[in-house]
């Protein structure tokens, strides 16, 4: 694939990773790209770069349009390995570069990585004059490492916004209005649920700034760059940081001899009754990155095991420390499962439940060996009664 000319002098450089399937512990079924971008100016600038074994791909891109020796400035947005991994392969051919990066945090990080090069620290509020083109820095601590900013070219009405509004998303096209937005948008909301839910607040501290900026471009570093459906990209960001709900239930459990399940599919049937949404995972069956997609919008929690050997599960031990790193906020949950004589798991999920912040629903559910139809009965009376409470 060619070099793609997102504005005036300002090309897409990056790779297309087709075949990524895993990203931190969260399926990506479409792939993803590692986006870098060449400014064409007095001072030949790259935006990021690429995971290393995709450097090949980057040095073609660029050597498409420049002698990839010319570049003056090399603009490290992010020191995580997908985005900086080709520092060493952009160096080697263009020693006399000049790498900026956030101070200290970037500059520190990428010394730590890569040893020393000809660094250049900057701070929020501070400018970089390329010719024609300015870009001034935002640092962005914690969304989602400490080093992290992004970079605004108001010349060219251009944020390159680093991780914030990517996605994990492999395709041929490089804008939005060439891809299905409904496909996007599903993708933004898992990339933000698992990887920028626990830092919301300082993603609705950047939703704002962008709101301050004059921008035809959002171009991340991540999956598609945004030109036609920023309003869209902008709107889901101010929802999902300011952590709105929709009033749905999920319900999650793994079940060993369909006790538990038998109690998963009366609260689930529950909720419908009492008219709450409600998405019924089996932990067998599906990934907990795609749980998470659903809990970053849900109000209602319900996590249900049986007893193994004095203790939960594994994966639903899995699950709760997944959920409990994403931090989703002011969630109602409950705790249920079935057990032989035992029975520590289900207060050992309370207690996970307890432990991510939750308010408990109700009193958790236990059952001895199989659920009776009153029981259930029980259970159902329970759970429309917990919500008829909210």
């Amino acid at each position: 694939m060619n070099a793609v000319e997102i504005k005036k002098g300002i090309y897409w450089v990056g790779a297309i990773d087709w075949s990524l399937r895993s990203f931190h512990g969260y399926t990506t079924q479409r792939g993803s790209t590692y986006n870098a971008y060449l400014i064409i100016d007095e001072k030949i600038t790259l935006v990021d770069t690429v995971k290393e074994a995709f450097a090949p791909e980057l040095l073609a891109r660029i050597s498409q349009i420049i002698d990839p020796a010319k570049i003056d400035y090399l603009v490290a947005n992010h020191v995580e390995m997908d985005h900086s991994g080709s520092i060493p392969a952009i160096m080697k051919v263009a020693p006399n570069a000049t790498i900026i990066a956030s101070a200290p945090h970037g500059v520190n990080g990428l010394k730590a990585h890569f040893g020393d090069y000809n660094y250049q620290g900057v701070k929020a509020g501070d400018s970089l004059s390329l010719g024609a083109n300015t870009l001034h820095f935002v640092t962005t601590p914690m969304l989602h490492w400490p080093d992290n900013m992004v970079s605004y070219c108001p010349e060219q009405k251009l944020l390159f916004s680093n991780d914030a509004f990517g996605q994990h998303y492999a395709s041929s096209v490089r804008f939005d209005d060439e891809a299905p937005l409904a496909d996007l948008l599903a993708e933004a909301k898992k990339y933000y649920a698992n990887i920028v839910m626990p830092y919301s607040a300082q993603a609705n501290g950047a939703y704002k700034a962008v709101l301050g900026l004059d921008i035809d471009i959002i171009a991340p570093s991540h999956g598609i760059i945004w030109r036609s459906n920023i309003p869209d990209i902008l709107e889901k960001y101010r929802s999902w940081s300011s952590n709105e709900t929709d009033g749905s239930a999920v319900v999650v459990f793994d079940s060993m001899w369909h006790s538990t399940e038998t109690i998963a599919k009366t609260i689930a049937e529950a909720f419908q009754a009492a008219g709450v949404p409600v998405k019924f995972y089996d932990l067998k069956q599906s990934h907990i990155s795609d749980i998470i997609d659903e809990i970053l919008t849900t109000d209602y929690i319900v996590v249900g095991s049986p007893t193994l050997n004095n203790n939960m599960l594994p994966p639903v031990s899995a699950f709760l420390t997944y959920m409990k790193g994403l931090a989703p906020k002011k969630r109602k949950a409950l705790a249920f499962g079935s057990y032989g004589w035992s029975g520590q798991s289900i207060g050992q999920v309370e207690e996970q439940l307890l432990a991510c912040g939750f308010t408990l629903m109700a009193d958790s559910i236990r059952i001895k060996y199989r659920p009776t139809q009153e029981q259930l009965d029980n259970i159902t009376a329970t759970i429309i009664a917990a919500i008829g409470q909210k």
